[in-house]
């Protein structure tokens, strides 16, 4: 019987999560659709063909959709299941309107990279869809603690990150085996890997200071070797949208005058900012350099040495503490040096790299939709977050929509809204300062 699978996706990394986990799923009994819905993170034409490269999945083969066209192209595809590759509120939005008729499909939601610390909100946004896809045997640990101290009931299936490419040489480097049927290939290109590869982030490290400081490492280090370059990799250009915000953007920095200045004037020739996909330019590294990225988990697949910069603490809000144990921290010295290190194998396997033999996501899917078949499955009701009513639901449409959202109560409700949300973080300021006060 076959079986089709419908992906809503919103900005690039949720594009490529969602466009490489589908890619999994065998051809038979599986046929896949992938739709980019419109927000204001709409990946452009450039970042939407660097999410879908290694996919099964081409530019022309994917459209983008409004939100309030979901219903009908639900109604007309009929999916057995639909993939929300999307951001946790988003989620959210977006649940209502595909499992609004009788015969909904199976939902499932995940993530499209690190989530240690597990955050309850990431179950809170999800809390109506029926499998949540992870990546490590240690997420599955933590979600399911949160799932349960929420009392939600959804399913928790195990997935290893779609877009790594392990090859058996990298596994072996690191005292990982790999199966005869495993699937992976030999890297053989290892000798041809000149670049340092600096993975870029919106988030973290947050400050100006910080990111001109990490420049001035990397600028060091090109200077020290004339003949490699030194990368830095960014996930957007000027004027594209992320998932998350940028507020210091690397390229930008490097282009201001007075940056250059800081970092001691002309810049060396070989050190260079490159957009395009992360998996091409690991190919090309002979080290990668980041604060917390996925793409570090990339280069560990490919075997290529890496460094997780700690200069900046490691903690939470730097999105780093599941490389603890890892043995990949580094300061400013290893960092100018440029060489890199292979991870602790005790980390590996309860960290990303427990081993396809050990997935289960497709597995339960599949008994999601047998299920379904058998009889219709019910929408979990909302439990989470419901003060405000129909007022707040529609400030969340709006604020994940932004101008894509035409709706009267969206305005409405940021009229609203906006003025209530400062009242409250003030009222909270005003709270944390009497009782640091009285501590």
């Amino acid at each position: 019987m076959r079986r089709s699978l419908l992906v809503v996706a919103d900005s690039d990394s949720y594009v490529k999560w969602g466009a490489s986990l589908a890619s999994q799923l065998p051809a038979d009994p599986w046929s896949v659709e992938l739709v980019v819905l419109a927000t204001p993170v709409l990946p452009s034409a450039r970042q939407l063909r660097n999410a879908l490269a290694g996919t099964l999945f081409s530019p022309d083969s994917v459209h983008t959709v409004e939100l309030d066209e979901l219903p009908d192209l639900i109604a007309v595809r009929r999916p057995d299941a639909v993939l929300l590759s999307l951001r946790g509120p988003l989620v959210r939005v977006v649940v209502p309107l595909v499992a609004a008729g009788p015969d909904r499909p199976v939902l499932l939601s995940g993530f499209p990279g690190l989530t240690i610390p597990a955050e309850p909100k990431a179950i809170v946004y999800r809390e109506q869809v029926d499998l949540i896809v992870l990546h490590s045997r240690r997420e599955v640990r933590e979600f399911t603690g949160n799932a349960t101290l929420l009392d939600v009931p959804v399913a928790l299936g195990l997935a290893t990150l779609p877009f790594l490419r392990t090859h058996t040489s990298a596994m072996a480097a690191v005292g990982v085996g790999v199966g005869v049927d495993s699937g992976v290939t030999v890297d053989s290109s290892a000798q041809e890997r000149t670049d340092l590869v600096f993975a870029a982030q919106a988030k973290v490290p947050a400050t100006r200071e910080e990111r001109i400081q990490l420049l001035g490492w990397l600028a060091a280090a090109a200077r020290r070797r004339p003949a490699r370059r030194v990368i830095v990799k960014v996930r957007a250009r000027a004027g594209e949208a992320q998932t998350h915000a940028e507020a210091f953007d690397f390229a930008e920095l490097l282009a201001d005058p007075a940056v250059r200045d800081e970092l001691g004037g002309t810049l060396p020739p070989n050190l260079v900012v490159l957009d395009g996909p992360m998996h091409d330019h690991v190919e090309r590294a002979a080290a990668l350099v980041t604060v917390s990225s996925t793409a570090v988990l990339e280069a560990i697949a490919s075997g290529v040495p890496a460094l997780l910069v700690d200069e900046f603490g490691v903690g939470p809000k730097l999105i780093n503490t599941v490389f603890e144990g890892s043995g990949l921290f580094a300061g400013a010295d290893e960092v100018i040096a440029g060489a890199g290190r292979h991870p602790d194998p005790a980390w590996l396997a309860d960290n990303y790299f427990h081993g396809r033999e050990h997935d289960d996501w497709a597995r339960r899917l599949d008994e999601l939709v047998a299920g379904r078949a058998e009889r219709p499955l019910p929408l979990r009701a909302r439990r989470h977050n419901l003060q405000g009513g129909a007022l707040r639901r529609a400030f969340e449409r709006k604020r994940m929509l932004g101008g894509y959202d035409r709706s009267p109560a969206g305005y409405l409700s940021v009229v609203v809204a906006v003025p209530s949300r400062w009242v409250v973080r003030r009222m909270r300021r005003i709270r944390r300062l009497f009782t640091d006060e009285s501590a």
